[in-house]
């Protein structure tokens, strides 16, 4: 039984309207109204139930337990809907407002950092990443949407500080595939936001620091999840 708890392009062109069709429908209250979702989606995925990520679908009857290597296809990343204007429209000056080029930087890094720690964590859980299809390889084509940075720091060194409870929010989705035969296998929604609430100030560093939480936290979990299909498979 499938129990989930969890190439360069992915055909972006034509899963784009998909992901910001869940941008809308993976919010937290959409999530938070799990009946509101159908059993089976339009792919032919079912809806599990008690998993450890918000909305889970998987191929009837799949199994993970043979893959020992994963592709990691490179993130999408979608800011939450206006969130550059709306930030901006609270900025007073042109000093400390987004620029295009300054969203694409943080849409950047983000991509980055998902990568690096999903490949640190499932290589020390002992999956070996790789660029190539296989029988033995799980593709991964992930994307964070929903990204919502309450406090970006773009303002020159010492300008001013900004003090903020929460560092922001995003949601992970992503599609997990058989790599040699392209057959889609699972996907999965999961919204989290910074889970400190206590006053700091607002910096690369430290918004850099919860977006790595946060992806560790997912990263774990399905690193955990695929050991756990291997060990019961013994």
């Amino acid at each position: 039984m499938y129990k989930l708890t969890m190439d360069t392009g992915w055909r972006r062109a034509a899963r784009l309207s998909i992901l910001l069709l869940c941008a809308a429908l993976f919010s937290v209250p959409a999530l938070a109204k799990e009946q509101q979702l159908p059993e089976v989606d339009e792919d032919g995925l079912h809806l599990l139930k008690d998993t450890k990520v918000a909305v889970a679908y998987a191929k009837p009857d799949a199994s993970l337990e043979r893959y020992t290597k994963v592709k990691l296809s490179d993130c999408f990343v979608q800011f939450k809907q206006n969130w550059q204007h709306n930030y901006n429209m609270q900025q007073i000056g042109l000093s400390g407002t987004v620029t295009d080029k300054d969203a694409d930087a943080i849409k950047k890094r983000l991509a980055e950092e998902f990568r690096t720690i999903f490949s640190d964590v499932l290589t020390s859980a002992g999956f070996e990443i790789v660029d190539e299809a296989g029988p033995d390889v799980l593709l991964l084509r992930p994307a964070l949407l929903n990204v919502d940075v309450t406090a970006p720091d773009i303002r020159p060194a010492g300008r001013s500080r900004t003090y903020i409870r929460s560092a922001g929010e995003m949601t992970l989705y992503m599609e997990l595939y058989d790599s040699a035969t392209d057959t889609l296998l699972a996907r999965v929604a999961d919204p989290q936001a910074d889970p400190e609430r206590m006053s700091k100030v607002a910096t690369r560093t430290t918004n850099q620091a919860v977006a790595a939480r946060i992806l560790r936290s997912w990263a774990e979990l399905l690193a955990k999840h695929l050991a756990e299909v291997k060990e019961g498979a013994r």
